[in-house]
């Protein structure tokens, strides 16, 4: 099937092109506002200090500061590897009376070139997840001094209380099920075009009969 040929099949089923997506989307946007629930995320910032490297920033040689800046980058993954482990997570839900925080959301980023450290919560209550940021900043500041080769962790900014919504991104899934309902809609009708063996004209009768044309009755109405 060529492009042309498929532009005239999906102009034959316009409607079905133009309705499938259409309700695709209206079904997802429907379930998008109406049953998923607003997600909030607060987030806390936070420097490692750690005296090894501290020590060897008086030498100002380009060896020496390369050399920093991979220890910088080294001490940061770690450092937001403990922050996802179990045990930073069951301490900061024991101190807040919590079982778990299976249902919250968390992620660490680490830039690549800085010790800061930006700890990011995200749940359905806001209150929730700003409180249960700061508390595992807390106790991962205690957790990297006492596990890691560093100083201390000092939080640069606390985490405040999100006022509005982060997610989850309605519109974005609502787009993409008005796509996957378009694929969707060529698709069912390329099937049905290939499927459908009945002779529609004089081209498929010569290809069927594999016989030249001689010519062709016209209708006549009435």
């Amino acid at each position: 099937m060529t492009l042309l040929e498929l532009m005239h099949l999906l102009r034959k089923h316009l409607a079905v092109v133009i309705v499938l997506p259409i309700i695709t989307a209206l079904v997802t946007a429907i379930v998008c506002y109406g049953f998923l629930p607003n997600q909030y995320t607060a987030s806390v910032s936070m420097y490692i200090l750690s005296g090894s490297l501290s020590n060897s920033s008086t030498t100002s040689t380009s060896s020496t500061d390369y050399s920093d800046l991979t220890a910088s980058q080294l001490l940061a993954n770690d450092f937001a590897s403990i922050a996802k482990s179990d045990l930073v997570k069951n301490k900061a839900a024991a101190a807040l009376g919590m079982s778990s925080l299976n249902a919250y959301s968390i992620s660490v980023d680490s830039s690549t070139t800085t010790r800061i450290i930006i700890l990011s919560v995200t749940g359905t209550n806001a209150a929730s997840a700003t409180t249960i940021a700061n508390e595992m900043a807390s106790v991962l500041s205690d957790t990297a001094v006492s596990v890691m080769d560093v100083q201390s962790v000092n939080v640069i900014d606390a985490a405040t209380q999100p006022t509005g919504p982060s997610g989850p991104p309605r519109v974005m899934y609502t787009l993409v099920a008005a796509l996957a309902g378009l694929f969707l809609a060529i698709a069912l009708i390329v099937v049905r075009d290939m499927a459908d063996t009945t002779i529609k004209g004089a081209v498929d009768v010569q290809e069927v009969l594999e016989l030249p044309m001689l010519g062709q009755m016209p209708k006549v109405k009435g």
